[in-house]
C-alpha cells in the first residue's frame, strides 16, 4: 500500500453523520497524518433521525441525540465556523473567521439544509419553524410541550409525515398541506401514497391534497393562521414548514467542481467531478450532498438522503482516500431508509421512484402489513414494507441479482391478481417537497401499475 497516502493533511467540511464516519474510517485504515474536522453548528456530529420521532415526543431531548464515537479520530475540531469556498490552486479550504486551512486531501460532506419558507416577513414570525437541526428541534419540542391549539404542516413527505405523527400522538390539532395528490408520493408513487393519506385521515390528521399555502398570517409578529389556494383558511399558532432540503454547496461556487443545487457530483469512488466533468484525485464527498452514478439503476446520478448512505459512502470515501488506485472500491450500497409514523413502521430498500410497475406481493393495503415490490422493465427494483421488514433482506437480494419482476412465488403470498391498475408518480419538480431519493439522470416511464391482491 502507498504510504504517502496514510500522511499529509486531510481536512473534512461537515462535522456530521457523514464526516465523523468518514474520519473514524481514515484511522482505523492507517492514516496518520494531521485532520481537521469543520462544521457550521456549534455541537459535535449528532443522529438527525432521532429529532423528528423521539425528539418531538419528549422521549429524549435533543442534547442526548448525539452520535456514539467508534473511537479517538485524534482530530482538530472547527465547529461553530462556516466554510466559504475553497482555493483549487493553492489547496486551501477558506472559513468565514479568515482562517485558510491548507490540505493534500479535502472530503466534502456539507449536507443538506431544510428548505426555508419563500416570504421571507412570514418566515420571521413567530411560530413558523423548520425542522433538520437539533436547535430546530428543541425550539419544537418546546412549542409542542406549550400545547398549541394547532399545528400546520406544510409538505407531507417522511418529515413532514413524522411530524404530523408526533403531534397527533401528543393529542394536539394538525392540518396537514400538501401540494401534491397524497402524503410520500413523491418517495413511495401513488399506490403507497394513497394508503399513506387514508392511515393519516384515519389519525385524526386534516390532511388537504393537492393545495398549496398562499400566506402565513401574523399579529404582532406572531403566527395566527394560513390561508390556502382554495381559498380555505385555518388558525394555527405553530407552522412547521417540511418542503425538503436543499443541498449545501452554494459554499463552492468558484471553486471548479461540479457542484450545483443537486448536489456535488462524483464517481462511483467518491472522487469528486471538477466542472468539466474531470475525475478529481484529491477532492472526495459523501453523505446526502453527494450525487453518485448506481449501476443497478442504470448509471443514473443518484441523491440520497438516508442515514444508512450516509454511513456506507463516508467509509468508501475515506477507504479510497488512503488507497492506491486497484485497491479503490466502489460505493454500490443498495439504498434503503426507514420511517416511523402514526403506529406504522415503513421500511424501503432500492428506489422506489425508478420502476415503471409496483405490486403488492404480500399482505394487503387493507391489513396495513404489506410489502410493495417495484419493477423497471421486468426487473425488480426497490420493495417498501409496511410492518413487514424482516422480508426486506429477501428483496435487497432480487434487487442486486436483477431478478425478474414481477417476483416468483417464492417471494410472495400469491400472485393471482385482477387486472392492473394505473397510477401516477408525480414529477418531482412539481411537488412541494423532495423525496428522499432523487434520480438526476434520464428518468423512465413515470407510470406505476399496481396489481392489487383484492383489497
Amino acid at each position: 500500500m502507498s504510504g504517502e497516502r496514510h500522511d499529509g493533511r486531510i481536512v473534512v467540511v461537515g462535522a456530521s453523520l457523514a464526516g465523523l464516519r468518514a474520519a473514524e474510517t481514515l484511522r482505523d485504515e492507517g492514516f496518520t497524518g494531521s485532520l481537521t474536522m469543520v462544521g457550521e453548528e456549534p455541537h459535535p456530529p449528532y443522529d438527525r433521525p432521532p429529532l423528528s420521532k423521539g425528539v418531538l415526543l419528549g422521549r429524549v431531548s435533543a442534547q442526548d441525540a448525539g452520535l456514539p464515537s467508534r473511537r479517538d479520530i485524534d482530530a482538530q475540531w472547527k465547529l461553530g465556523v462556516r466554510a466559504r469556498g475553497i482555493d483549487p490552486v493553492a489547496k486551501q479550504v477558506l472559513l468565514d473567521d479568515g482562517e485558510q486551512l491548507p490540505f493534500d486531501r479535502l472530503l466534502i460532506a456539507t449536507g443538506t439544509r431544510a428548505r426555508a419558507w419563500p416570504e421571507s416577513a412570514e418566515a420571521a414570525l413567530d411560530g413558523v419553524l423548520t425542522l433538520r437541526t437539533r436547535d430546530d428541534a428543541d425550539r419544537l419540542a418546546e412549542r409542542l410541550d406549550a400545547g398549541p391549539r394547532r399545528v400546520l404542516v406544510i409538505g407531507a413527505g417522511f418529515t413532514g409525515s413524522e411530524i404530523a405523527s408526533a403531534c397527533r400522538e401528543r393529542g394536539l390539532e394538525v392540518t396537514v398541506a400538501e401540494r401534491g395528490p397524497a402524503p410520500l408520493v413523491g418517495a413511495l408513487g401513488g399506490t403507497l401514497g394513497a394508503f399513506a393519506a387514508r392511515l393519516q385521515r384515519a389519525h385524526g390528521v386534516d390532511l388537504r391534497c393537492g393545495v398549496t399555502v398562499t400566506a402565513l398570517n401574523g399579529d404582532n409578529g406572531r403566527l395566527t393562521g394560513a390561508e390556502f389556494s382554495d381559498g380555505s383558511r385555518i388558525d394555527a399558532d405553530v407552522a412547521v414548514v417540511a418542503l425538503g432540503a436543499v443541498r449545501n454547496t452554494e459554499w463552492l461556487a468558484g471553486s471548479g467542481l461540479a457542484a450545483g443545487p443537486r448536489g456535488l457530483a462524483c464517481d462511483a469512488g467518491c472522487r469528486a467531478f471538477d466542472m468539466y466533468g474531470i475525475v478529481t484525485d484529491d477532492v472526495f464527498v459523501a453523505g446526502d450532498v453527494a450525487r453518485f452514478p448506481h449501476p443497478l439503476f442504470e448509471y443514473q446520478m443518484l441523491s440520497l438522503e438516508h442515514w444508512g448512505n450516509a454511513v456506507a459512502q463516508a467509509e468508501v470515501a475515506a477507504h479510497n482516500m488512503v488507497s492506491p488506485g486497484p485497491l479503490r472500491r466502489p460505493h454500490l450500497t443498495v439504498p434503503a431508509f426507514w420511517s416511523s409514523q402514526f403506529g406504522l413502521n415503513i421500511k424501503s430498500v432500492g428506489v422506489p421512484t425508478f420502476s415503471d410497475q409496483v405490486v403488492i406481493a404480500q399482505g394487503s393495503l387493507r391489513e396495513g402489513r404489506l410489502i410493495a415490490v417495484y419493477g423497471y422493465r421486468g426487473r425488480v427494483t426497490a420493495a417498501v414494507s409496511v410492518n413487514r421488514a424482516k422480508w426486506l433482506e429477501h428483496y435487497q437480494h432480487l434487487i442486486e441479482t436483477a431478478a425478474p419482476f414481477p417476483p416468483g412465488p417464492g417471494a410472495a403470498d400469491l400472485l393471482d391478481t385482477g387486472p392492473p391498475v394505473s397510477s401516477d408518480v408525480p414529477d418531482p419538480h412539481h411537488l412541494s417537497h423532495g423525496p428522499t431519493v432523487a434520480l438526476t439522470g434520464h428518468l423512465p416511464d413515470r407510470r406505476l401499475t399496481l396489481v392489487r391482491q383484492g383489497d
